[in-house]
């Protein structure tokens, strides 16, 4: 039969995952109205009786900007402090937009360890659940002040980890759909700034070595971890089951329409 876009539309539980590219502009600078409109968004799906949990980036990004600091620190204890204060802040911002809107926020900050002990895994799957069930939206990121893998990989791949941390986390609460907001509107068979006729794959039934090799050519702009990272993130919750869609996270609003069944982004088709 097929994979049909209308099948989103059933999606009750949600993990959306924002990165820093959509939380800040190329200044460095916070974007406000863009994360008012994702809380107005999240709060209204939210309404609608679905099950929502955000994956989000920019602990640094946000501290940069909190201390006012020229550039971003090189080393990986620079980076956790300036974690440390970013965090604190970003989730004051999460909290005052939310709130506008009626809803309750919460943090949780994982690291890998966490997320592959078994206990641990019990535990944190026990915290989401109960939050769910108190209409509570969740708010995930990496805990950058004690894990310095994703730091490590930002060295390389800015704040690449959080794409497999939102496929991790939608694994481990059984989500129905996970939608990947980047700076770039799909999944390319090449680079589309660098070569104008590039195509954009609309549905992805399987990730198979031909999809693999696109996506060694194909990369993000800034504050993301580029397609390979993304492609990782959708093999792991494709495998789990869950549908991805990777969009460009300039327009909060299309979240609604993915959900709805429009042709946006890239559907990465989750196995049965």
């Amino acid at each position: 039969m097929g994979f049909k876009r209308e099948e989103l539309k059933e999606a009750h539980r949600i993990v959306i995952k924002v990165g820093t590219s959509t939380l800040t502009y190329e200044t460095g600078k916070i974007n406000f109205t863009r994360i008012d409109k994702l809380a107005r968004i999240l709060s209204d799906l939210s309404n609608q009786g679905k099950e929502v949990v955000l994956v989000s980036s920019g602990a640094i990004g946000v501290g940069v900007d909190k201390l006012k600091l020229p550039e971003r620190p090189k080393t990986i204890r620079e980076k956790q402090a300036v974690a440390a204060v970013g965090q604190c802040e970003l989730m004051h911002m999460y909290s005052k937009f939310f709130s506008e809107y009626g809803h309750i926020v919460a943090q949780i900050l994982l690291t890998r360890d966490v997320v592959g002990d078994e206990t641990c895994s019990r535990n944190v799957v026990n915290t989401f659940e109960t939050l769910l069930a108190k209409g509570i939206v969740p708010i995930v990121n990496e805990n950058d002040s004690v894990s310095i893998v994703e730091l490590k990989a930002g060295q390389k791949d800015t704040f690449s980890e959080n794409d497999t941390l939102s496929a991790i986390v939608a694994k481990l609460i059984r989500a129905d759909l996970l939608i990947i907001l980047s700076d770039i509107d799909g999944f390319y068979d090449c680079d589309p700034r660098k070569n104008p006729d590039s195509k954009m794959l609309s549905v992805i039934e399987e990730i198979t070595p031909e999809i693999e090799c696109y996506a060694d050519g194909a990369g993000t702009k800034r504050g993301t971890g580029g397609m390979v990272t993304k492609l990782k993130a959708a093999k792991i919750a494709t495998k789990a089951g869950v549908n991805v869609v990777l969009t460009n996270g300039s327009h909060p609003e299309s979240v609604m329409d993915i959900i709805n069944g429009d042709e946006i982004g890239t559907v990465f088709v989750g196995r049965d």
